[in-house]
């Protein structure tokens, strides 16, 4: 039997290569530095690539991976392969999703006490002949107020190590429960601007989604107190670079200190590295012995595993189960992914509990895997590109959400039923879908009975049920050209409240749910995509 072909194409370390070895099992060439024409022509005969963060696993090259089974990515974030390519190949992708937790927050500690103190210009001025103290005064952490932008795993341990300090933590994340900022001794603030406004330091750790993009902007920046300093070590568009420029260059942030940058590596001409009161590293937050040595095994495991005993670990766009489990829950994974979005964009965003209830059919397969699904489908906003269904559960937990399954027999009107209900902010929210043949269904929401299909973009409306309002609302579509492809109405048991559901051709513009929020007699109104 023909040995399969591992490549390597960005460098991890050597026990990680030794571990792809180990028993002769798996032919493995370290290749590193290849462009993407370099890697179509390489690619044909190898069953899995391991990339960092340099090598781009792009569509053409998936396309051209006649053999690929699995892509290894050794870090956490995989902004450089592309996933929904690789999935449609069905290519497993997997990462390393805990590996550089404590190397990241303690990289981005010490660039903050490294511009707190001006070490590494002291240390350029001294190594130039001069003995300039004057020039480098600094300023003690303790007493400081820090903020924190994102508490996920590593913006848990940069709080952990404050408070030993002696600062105060404050931060802003909106999916963050007051339980889970208690027991970590943070003050959690609901407005991002208050945090601006109050923290001596600021550190970003957010993922990358479009509304997190340039979220450190010129006028959030304007917010900031007069002297504030601040430390990105998580993604390099979370900060627009010439606003920045601006405020270190006017002094009204004193200094910063940059691992990523919107470009990487950053263009040589890139005005912020001419500035001297900016520390930048180049993308080092993951390199330490102990990260790379446990990102480099653990990836290699996880190859090594999937290709000689199909087993999936740390996948990214398929559960941790074998094919033939696969084959059967698929439908059931991809239902309750879209009821976790769903419940998402109704839901009020600081959640404690989830809790997800399996009746019927449905307790004949694994559940463990669908509610990682719909947990994932939940939190994707929270956690951006990095979340998937190994580290969800972990992301909940961070967040201090409470989640339970349960499972009982079919009962009322469905013989195959799954239900999801949220608290948190002091409201209940719940949703529940199941199938109609084949095809799945939204059949519940918030208890009224419906029957909508969660594919594309859906208008959901609470109204008084007097006479007229549906009417309405199509009129109000169908001025802005939005046209209304099928409609589930459900009226209130013995209340006065009803409740409709839209499946829309195209996505309405804002002014269609600002106008309908200002219809009489509506309660609320949600615009949902899926």
């Amino acid at each position: 039997m023909v040995n399969q072909k591992v490549l390597v194409a960005d460098a991890i370390s050597p026990r990680g290569v030794e571990a792809l070895r180990l028993g002769g099992r798996l032919d493995v060439d370290v290749q590193t530095g290849l462009k993407e024409p370099q890697l179509i022509q390489v690619i044909p005969s190898y069953a899995a690539i391991v990339v960092r963060s340099q090598t781009k696993v792009t569509a053409p090259v998936i396309s051209a991976a006649k053999s690929l089974k699995a892509i290894g990515r050794a870090g956490v974030g995989v902004d450089n392969v592309d996933v929904e390519a690789a999935t449609r190949r069905g290519i497993i992708v997997m990462n390393t999703p805990a590996g550089n937790t404590v190397s990241t927050a303690e990289h981005a500690f010490s660039l903050l006490v490294s511009i707190a103190r001006s070490i590494p210009q002291a240390d350029a001025s001294v190594k130039a002949g001069r003995w300039d103290r004057k020039s480098f005064e600094g300023v003690e952490l303790s007493g400081k107020t820090l903020g924190i932008l994102g508490m996920g795993r590593i913006g848990s341990e940069i709080a952990r190590r404050a408070i030993a300090f002696g600062m105060r933590p404050i931060a802003y994340d909106p999916y963050l429960s007051p339980t889970r900022a208690r027991s970590l001794q943070v003050e959690l603030l609901d407005d991002l601007n208050e945090v601006l406004a109050q923290a001596d330091f600021l550190t970003l750790h957010l993922p990358m989604t479009p509304e997190t993009r340039s979220v450190l902007n010129r006028e959030r920046i304007a917010l900031m107190k007069k002297g504030a300093r601040v430390i990105n070590c998580a993604r390099g568009g979370l900060i627009d670079e010439q606003a920045l420029y601006e405020a270190l260059t006017s002094g009204h942030i004193a200094a910063a200190a940059l691992d990523v940058f919107e470009t990487e590596p950053p263009p040589p001409d890139l005005p912020l590295l001419k500035l001297p009161n900016l520390v930048c590293t180049p993308h080092l937050g993951a390199s330490t012995l102990e990260a790379q040595e446990s990102v480099g095994i653990e990836i290699a495991e996880a190859i090594r595993s999937v290709l000689l005993e199909g087993v999936i670990r740390n996948a990214v766009n398929v559960p941790n189960i074998d094919a033939k489990t696969l084959a059967v829950i698929r439908p059931y994974l991809d239902l309750a992914e879209r009821l976790g979005r769903l419940l998402r964009q109704l839901a009020p965003k600081r959640c404690e509990h989830f809790h997800i209830n399996y009746s019927g059919k449905v307790n004949e397969v694994e559940t463990s895997p669908v509610s990682r699904y719909a947990l994932k489908g939940f939190l994707e906003e929270a956690g951006g590109s990095d979340v998937n269904q190994v580290n969800v559960t972990s992301l909940a937990q961070n967040l201090g959400m409470r989640v339970l399954e349960t499972k009982e027999n079919a009962t009322g009107d469905f013989t195959d039923l799954i239900e999801i209900q949220v608290e948190g902010e002091g409201n209940k929210v719940s949703v529940a879908g199941t199938f109609v043949g084949a095809s799945p269904r939204i059949v519940q929401i918030n208890g009224h009975f419906v029957e909508a299909r969660p594919v594309g973009t859906l208008m959901i409306f609470e109204n008084n049920d007097v006479p007229g309002i549906v009417g309405q609302i199509g009129t109000l579509l169908g001025n802005h050209q939005v046209n209304i492809a099928d409609m589930s109405l459900s009226r209130g048991d013995g209340d006065s409240k009803a409740l409709t559901v839209l499946n829309l051709d195209s996505l309405p513009p804002d002014a269609v749910l600002q106008a309908a929020m200002q219809t009489p007699n509506i309660r609320s109104v949600h615009i949902v995509q899926f």
